[in-house]
């Protein structure tokens, strides 16, 4: 098998493969990649030397690994998962990404793809007018310094309390909406100058809105599935895909430039600028902890009222409240984050990015509807191919940090997409199998065409053999929002 490396990489099971600590100068740890030999010929060289040099980083534990939708990122790769002591380890904003808490959200609803079709144009004119994307969007909410600083803190049960969705959306949120910590005085004003007016907002890239159905012959664990509220018949549901927009991305780029200063001061040295870092326990490293989960908590608040934009959307379409809709939220989780976890070893900071948390039953964490089951896992595809529900499982707390992929993983660049297919032809061949696209540009669409992705199936399995989540149901997409 030809891969993109030089490294020796051992197969240490069918869909395990192992980079030894001895292959590269200052690695503390084996490097893992989770892949079929398919899919690990096919990623790009950027993956084995980012993932090899994320093993060189101060306290790093167990391993560094990559999960199979894996490619280049920004220091590490997108797909990175990596656990540091907190006393003698590091924090670094390359292995929790730009869009801090970009993540995934999954509502459910009683409506079917009978009742939805007649109406779809409909439905998704209307979701597209209260939802706003693209570059630069603003949302409905209007807020001063002060509620934004509140938003910081309290992520979505500040939503909830303006009257932007239900209680009971609380208890199935990672972290129930808020992650402890955030402290606005550890964020730029230029950063709240980004975010202030952006929340409901889609934002642009790889994010969207996207009606789904759920078939029978789609769901792979009926049990489960009937847990999370997805029964099949055709049944819609809506998966929302967007972070902390120009909030969470100053807040990274202004810590980055404070932590090429503090590695000087701590005698750090990192194989790549991109993984810039400080002591977790450092005045430096507590700062941008603080600041992240500012962002992060914006990031579970902006996907809270599109949630609300979402609802009032269906409601308005439909001529009825959507509680009568069953228009539940699933789950919500992160997939740009570090966050205290504990494990064998005891605490830890765990770093994900592009990876998705997948605790498995029993963690106190998850709430009470799902501690018997595990943790609703949701990963995205492509806007043609469609996406997946799956669910944690104790082997990924055993082996991944409670860790496994987030979607389906980049293959070509946008300009190499952009070069293959124009949008407007990209949005007339979905139009022809019944995928309804509304996007405010035609050049961010083409960047998003499916070719440019790896096969999401291909993906599932692989995590699905491998044991770290066990896949529930695929969701086919029949509408589409895109930025």
């Amino acid at each position: 098998m030809k891969l993109n490396t030089d490294m020796q990489v051992n197969r240490i099971a069918d869909e395990i493969w192992e980079i030894p600590a001895s292959e590269k100068a200052g690695m503390l740890v084996p490097a893992r990649i989770y892949a079929t030999k398919q899919i690990l010929a096919s990623m790009d060289s950027g993956v084995f030397e980012q993932v090899t040099n994320v093993a060189c980083l101060p306290g790093i534990r167990r391993y560094a690994l990559c999960m199979p939708d894996g490619h280049w990122g920004y220091g590490f790769p997108i797909g990175g998962v990596a656990a540091f002591d907190p006393h003698d380890g590091v924090i670094s904003p390359g292995g929790v990404g730009y869009d801090i808490n970009c993540g995934m959200r999954l509502i459910r609803t009683d409506l079917t793809l009978t009742d939805v079709q007649p109406r779809l144009e409909q439905l998704m004119t209307e979701l597209f007018r209260r939802v706003p994307a693209g570059v630069g969007s603003k949302g409905f909410v209007r807020l001063d310094r002060l509620k934004f600083e509140e938003v910081m803190c309290k992520g979505a049960r500040w939503c909830v309390e303006q009257g932007y969705g239900w209680h009971e959306d609380l208890s199935r949120i990672e972290e129930q909406g808020c992650i402890p910590g955030a402290d606005p005085s550890k964020v730029s004003d230029r950063a709240v100058e980004r975010g202030i007016s952006q929340l409901g907002t889609l934002g642009s890239g790889n994010h969207y809105l996207e009606v789904q159905v759920a078939s029978n012959d789609r769901i792979f664990d009926p049990q489960t599935a009937a847990a999370f509220g997805i029964t099949g018949q055709d049944q819609i549901v809506v998966m929302v895909h967007c972070g902390s927009r120009g909030f969470g991305h100053q807040v990274a780029s202004d810590y980055l430039k404070v932590f090429e200063k503090a590695m000087r001061r701590y005698g750090l040295v990192v194989k790549d600028q991109q993984l810039a870092c400080a002591p977790f326990r450092s005045p430096e490293g507590q700062d941008y902890f603080a600041g992240m989960n500012c962002a992060a908590n914006s990031a579970f608040a902006n996907r809270q009222v599109i949630t609300h934009q979402v609802r009032e959307a269906f409601g308005a379409v439909f001529g009825r409240p959507a509680e009568s809709l069953g228009m539940d939220v699933v789950y919500d989780v992160a997939h740009n984050i570090a966050k205290v976890e504990r494990y064998e070893e005891g605490e830890l900071v765990v770093h994900r990015k592009g990876a998705t948390r997948a605790f498995g039953p029993g963690r106190q964490e998850l709430p009470d509807r799902y501690r018997e089951i595990g943790q609703p896992v949701i990963c995205g595809g492509s806007m043609e191919t469609g996406s997946y529900l799956l669910v944690g499982t104790d082997q990924a707390m055993r082996e991944t940090f409670g860790s496994t992929m987030h979607g389906s993983g980049r293959t070509m660049s946008r300009a190499q997409a952009k070069k293959s297919v124009r949008g407007e032809q990209l949005k007339q061949q979905m139009a022809q199998r019944g995928i309804i696209v509304k996007a405010v540009s035609m050049s961010g669409l083409a960047e998003e065409a499916g070719f440019a992705y790896k096969n999401i199936s291909d993906v599932v399995e692989t995590v699905d053999r491998a044991g770290i989540t066990k896949k529930v149901a695929e969701l086919r997409p029949i509408g589409n929002i895109k930025g």
